[in-house]
């Protein structure tokens, strides 16, 4: 299947050292030699065109496109501030030293290749940066980036909500006065929200999150004053119809979207709660959520490998306990694809599924890569 990638922001930075790999991978250098092998018919390089993402363009050289951090040399910094490549660039694979590098293999002193190192700086606005290769691509990821449609329980309980209408109207759209009821935490902007159902861990059947339904944005117009219970609002957009009980959430800062993959910084292991669509699968390139978030120790970036879960089969030959029924074979998780985690809450996340052979289904394994 086609390979997948997105990112943002400025020229890859690459290391000095050809064999240094960053601790903030929770593999062992065994593994990481392992994870990060080289296609066997990898060519020796590639010229680097707009369509491309850098996920796609490393598994042109690697087993597992999502390890690319680890042979370009970045560390912890790079990988959260990180410089990008661009269109007309050229990836060169370094076969004497196993790496990827941006300068032609032999051109340095010694017959040393001549590696560049970027360091991580201030990111200011320029016209080529809108231009830079993407980790994964954006446009699926952007919905899931700047709407609340994973709430969580305490945030849900604490959100402020419409509690009447100008002119007690059932329906409100863009222009409408309505007045809401809650604290604003000294937020004015804010998005509105309808919950919908509940999001319980397979796990433990607990209630996690909600799905929301967002229906648009609302604009405070005077805090709530002596003698009155409620804000004034007025609806600034709408997708569609708000209404009496909707839920508020502060506007959230425009998200950085620097997604280097790497490994967990520690072992996760978790499950797919609930697809981004109404369909039972999900396929490539599509959303899913998982029952683990920045608690248990995922970051934007992070990447999980994804498992249909082991099924229980009857032994056919075996004879049972005093020779009564047969006995039951548990057979091993099967592995079949990747994760990319683009978005993190405390106990769920949002990840985009990326290399598949099968489809995704809710109650699916998702562990830290091994």
């Amino acid at each position: 299947m086609k390979n997948f990638s997105t990112g943002i922001v400025r020229s890859l930075a690459l290391a000095t050292a050809a064999a240094a790999i960053s601790t903030c991978f929770a593999a062992t250098a065994a593994q990481a030699a392992t994870q990060c092998a080289f296609r066997p018919n990898a060519p020796d390089q590639h010229v680097v065109v707009k369509r491309d993402t850098l996920w796609d363009i490393s598994g042109k050289f690697l087993e597992h496109p999502w390890c690319w951090p680890q042979v370009w040399g970045m560390n912890r910094d790079e990988i959260r501030n990180p410089h990008w490549i661009y269109p007309g660039q050229i990836v060169y694979f370094d076969r004497a030293h196993g790496r990827l590098t941006l300068n032609k293999p032999g051109t340095g002193t010694d017959g040393q290749p001549s590696f560049v190192r970027l360091s991580p700086q201030v990111r200011t606005e320029n016209v080529d940066q809108g231009n830079a290769v993407p980790a994964i691509p954006a446009g699926v990821i952007e919905p899931f980036l700047t709407q609340p449609l994973v709430v969580e329980p305490q945030a849900l309980a604490d959100a402020p909500r419409i509690a009447a209408a100008q002119e007690n109207r059932l329906y409100l759209s863009e222009g409408d006065r309505i007045y809401v009821r809650g604290a604003l935490g000294g937020a004015t902007s804010f998005q509105v929200f309808r919950p919908g159902k509940e999001l319980r861990d397979p796990d433990t059947n607990r209630v996690v999150a909600h799905e929301a339904a967002y229906v648009g944005t609302a604009r405070l117009v005077k805090e709530a004053g002596p003698g009155a219970d409620v804000h004034s609002f007025v609806v600034s957009h709408s997708v569609q119809e708000m209404g009496v009980g909707d839920r508020l959430l502060p506007t959230p800062p425009a998200p950085l979207r620097n997604y280097v993959p790497h490994a967990p910084a520690q072992p996760v292991a978790g499950r797919v709660m609930a697809m981004a669509t109404e369909s039972n699968y999900a396929a490539q390139s599509q959303v899913v959520t998982v029952n683990r978030g920045a608690l248990d120790g995922l970051d934007v970036g992070s990447v999980l490998q994804l498992y249909h879960l082991g099924q229980t089969v009857t032994d056919p030959e075996s004879k049972g306990v005093l020779g009564f029924g047969k006995a039951k074979l548990r057979l091993p998780d099967e592995q079949y694809g990747e994760l990319f985690i683009f978005r993190v809450f405390g106990h769920v996340a949002y990840g985009l599924v990326m290399q598949v052979t099968a489809p995704v289904q809710v109650g699916d394994v998702v562990r830290s890569p091994e």
